[in-house]
């Protein structure tokens, strides 16, 4: 099990809802973390699976790790997986036990977001 920042944020990501299955589908639900990719985000409520990645706990306001979204993507492509959202790819990077395995992982030289 994953831990979080602070005792809210562990209490927001760890709701369970009885009417909606899907944290993405109920409209309590208002922060979403991905294994996967080491990220936190608030999410949009568009009948989408989508987020808004943040960098700091909207409650105790420490700053989250650094998002592995650019690793992931690397470490598929020099496996040889071009697409993997059209490829099979090792199940391990399914979940966080791609990063996990290597230590410490962080992103460096990273292009800075730019908001239109």
């Amino acid at each position: 099990m994953t831990k979080h920042c602070c005792e809210a944020m562990g209490y927001y990501l760890n709701q369970k809802c009885e009417i909606h299955n899907d944290s993405f589908d109920c409209p309590d639900n208002i922060v979403f973390y991905s294994a996967k990719y080491d990220e936190y985000g608030i999410i949009i409520h568009n009948g989408t699976q989508s987020y808004i990645k943040i960098k700091y706990c909207p409650w105790c306001g420490e700053r989250l790790p650094s998002s592995k979204r650019y690793l992931w993507f690397e470490e598929l492509e020099n496996l040889g997986i071009e697409s993997p959202f059209e490829e099979d790819i090792p199940e391990e990077f399914e979940t966080d036990a791609w990063w996990r395995a290597k230590g410490s992982l962080t992103e460096t030289n990273r292009p800075p977001f730019s908001a239109p």
